[in-house]
């Protein structure tokens, strides 16, 4: 069992489900409509407390009934919420979710009312039971600091960036971690139609990190800090069921795999898995147990 600490947003989703995407000024049926706490840092900790890990969230929260769907779901789920900054007055992050049952994508519509989580806030916290910390690639300026007083205070313990958006500044954070994450749909803001030409242009920007990088159904792509370029298939699904969160599943499974082995490809192996699992099913229930089964 390590002790993670994962740095993000956490949010309540209300998804809808529908057979169809709808067209611009149509009327839909909704199949389905359900609320549930998503974010990434959130969702990759409950996933990794599943998986066997000791988890701590910190992000901002508000003070209103959807703040405690958010801590009530975290400690279900077994991550500790308490370094979390509150602000008096303020409303949580919220998304709406249109899921589409006919191929199991997800259409995400956020509203943003809280700030990130700041330096200030974040050089409170205790840094040195923690075997693994993660950051949402979110403010970049705030996050690189943290970056650096997490390397200052304990230069051995690993950091993990998921690079999800091109936000300003974002690059700043590549020389600072020893685990980029980057998102499919990173590469293409940044003009890559591939994997491995876009890891080998970020691997000239940074000598340093481990790269890797989701392609979907494609599998998962990584260029470890020795040179060596890796590829592990997805895992072949039948159908699609519900997409959400597979991104923050995927990151979940790749750290957890770290931890277990210094094999980057075994560790983008165990992330395939589990993050095709849970796109084969609704939810994160009984993932973990799954993508045991499935090892064996």
């Amino acid at each position: 069992m390590a002790r993670i600490l994962g740095v993000g947003v956490a949010t309540v989703d209300t998804i809808v489900v529908v057979d169809g995407f709808p067209r611009e000024d149509s009327k839909v049926r909704v199949l389905e409509r359900r609320v549930r706490r998503g974010g990434n840092a959130a969702t990759a900790l409950t996933v990794l407390s599943d998986l066997g890990h000791e988890c701590r969230f910190a992000g901002v929260l508000g003070d209103d009934p959807e703040a405690e769907l958010i801590r009530a779901d975290l400690r279900a789920a077994r991550v500790d919420a308490s370094g979390c900054r509150v602000i008096p007055g303020a409303p949580t992050l919220t998304a709406e979710v249109i899921l589409n049952r006919a191929t199991g994508s997800r259409t995400i519509l956020h509203h943003r009312a809280l700030p990130e989580l700041g330096y200030a806030d974040f050089e409170r916290l205790e840094l040195e039971s923690l075997d693994w910390v993660h950051f949402d690639g979110r403010n970049a300026a705030q996050t690189r600091r943290m970056l650096e007083l997490v390397r200052a205070r304990r230069p051995r313990l690993p950091r993990s960036v998921e690079i999800e958006r091109n936000r300003p500044g974002i690059e700043t954070l590549f020389a600072h971690a020893e685990v980029l994450i980057f998102s499919r749909s990173f590469a293409d803001e940044w003009s890559f139609s591939s994997p491995r030409p876009f890891l080998e242009h970020v691997r000239r920007l940074s000598a340093e990190p481990h790269l890797v990088c989701a392609w979907g159904e494609e599998g998962s792509f990584a260029l470890g800090v020795d040179g060596r370029f890796h590829f592990a298939p997805a895992l072949r699904l039948e159908r699609v069921v519900d997409s959400l969160g597979a991104g923050d599943t995927f990151n979940a499974g790749l750290i957890d795999g770290l931890l277990k082995t210094a094999d980057l490809r075994t560790a983008l192996e165990l992330a395939n898995r589990i993050a095709g699992l849970k796109c084969a099913q609704e939810g994160f229930a009984g993932l973990a147990a799954k993508a045991r089964q499935t090892a064996a």
